[in-house]
């Protein structure tokens, strides 16, 4: 762990900052590219949203286009020069969809997500086939796995089965004005959910992803060879940086996605089959002492989306020794802390915490200081930074 270097680098720099660990990075970089095993890696932007990590991620062998989350994203990172966008999410964004059929050279390096002939009308009302080029599509299929009564996964795309799967390609191939290049899949059951919890939980979480893990490899490929029948795939895209090792071993997909192991958030300190290098921090001051027992930071209240728990919540990463209070927790607008390094901590120190998912500090963020070898060697803004927030 470099945190030593990295809090005597950015000592004179006034909070609320965040930091990235340039040589965690590049660990995690190599990293992900290992796990993948051959398998081109589609950058999921959501989970990095610093334009500058992006473009510097897919200089790296190993790493191809991106997995975008809005429509507007994609538009303004095409016209910033990136190619090869994917929306991960369907879109009814009525502007830029006009946007995109008003571009030629836009239209012919994005890829709109669809799991519904509605989103295909929705489209069409915004601008008819004969008033813009071809726009490409793919079809999401569902991931999740089901057992008996229960269901395991996102609630994403209606379509799960090979004949359903057939019949929307079915509809795409016989509408003008689209294009079926992809066809994507993400597995967040298991790419999503740490395993390494011990008693029954912990238990029962592993047996659901290895059974769900080759559920789906035997579903998905039948689904691709039913959309194949009637569109020539350009992409099969399937995972996340949890479940690399499985999706990357499955015949019929032809690249994976992966985004938050560039950063090592803290969900991912709950997996058992790798272990990111911690990346990027959050600092923030401490402001007050109510107490000689407790010292309470400005700000803290970065609680990631996604269902209400502990597990959510920054994790407090330096000084050790330091646990919120119950009855409040990280804060809007104070966050006050508890433990023995809270009775030695002073009005004006840093604490550095990080977030429990890794995009969404970007959003609370203008910009990063990326450190190397105990020195800040640049500044970079987040999407915030640059004057942009998309969802």
């Amino acid at each position: 762990m470099n945190l030593p270097l990295l809090r005597s680098a950015t000592a004179a720099l006034d909070p609320p900052f965040g930091v990235i660990d340039a040589t965690a990075l590049d660990a995690n970089v190599a990293d992900l590219v290992r796990r993948a095993a051959g398998k081109p890696i589609r950058l999921a932007s959501k989970s990095v949203r610093v334009r500058q990590v992006l473009a510097d991620t897919l200089r790296t062998n190993g790493y191809t286009g991106l997995l975008c989350y809005t429509l507007a994203e994609a538009l303004w990172l095409h016209s910033k020069g990136f190619t090869d966008l994917v929306l991960g999410y369907p879109t009814v964004d009525r502007v830029g969809i006009a946007a995109l059929a008003d571009d030629v050279a836009a239209a012919a390096e994005i890829t709109l997500m669809v799991d519904d002939h509605a989103q295909l009308d929705l489209i069409d009302a915004v601008i008819p086939p004969s008033g813009r080029p071809s726009i490409r599509v793919a079809i999401e299929l569902d991931a999740g796995y089901r057992f008996g009564l229960l269901k395991f996964g996102a609630l994403r795309s209606p379509i799960r089965t090979p004949s359903a799967a057939a019949d929307l390609a079915r509809i795409i191939a016989g509408r003008r004005g689209f294009s079926l290049v992809g066809l994507m899949a993400y597995e967040g059951q298991i790419a999503g959910v740490g395993n390494t919890g011990g008693g029954p939980r912990g238990a029962i979480v592993r047996l659901m992803q290895a059974r769900s893990a080759a559920e789906l490899a035997q579903r998905r490929s039948a689904v691709v060879a039913a959309v194949r029948e009637t569109a020539d795939l350009e992409f099969v895209n399937g995972g996340g940086t949890g479940s690399l090792e499985t999706t990357a071993s499955e015949g019929s997909v032809t690249e994976v996605a992966a985004g938050s192991g560039l950063f090592g958030p803290g969900l991912f300190d709950h997996y058992g089959a790798f272990q990111p290098a911690h990346a990027a921090y959050f600092v923030l001051p401490v402001v007050r002492k109510p107490t000689r027992s407790v010292a309470t930071l400005l700000g803290g209240g970065w609680v990631a989306s996604g269902p209400v728990g502990p597990d959510r919540l920054p994790v407090i990463a330096d000084p050790p020794g330091l646990r919120y209070v119950g009855v409040e927790g990280p804060g809007e607008v104070q966050t006050p802390l508890l433990g023995r390094a809270a009775r030695r901590l002073q009005v004006g120190q840093h604490v550095w915490l990080r977030h429990a998912k890794a995009g969404e500090p970007a959003e609370h963020l203008n910009e990063f200081h990326i450190v190397r070898d105990g020195v800040i060697t640049d500044v970079v803004p987040t999407y915030r930074g640059e004057g942009r927030a998309f969802l």
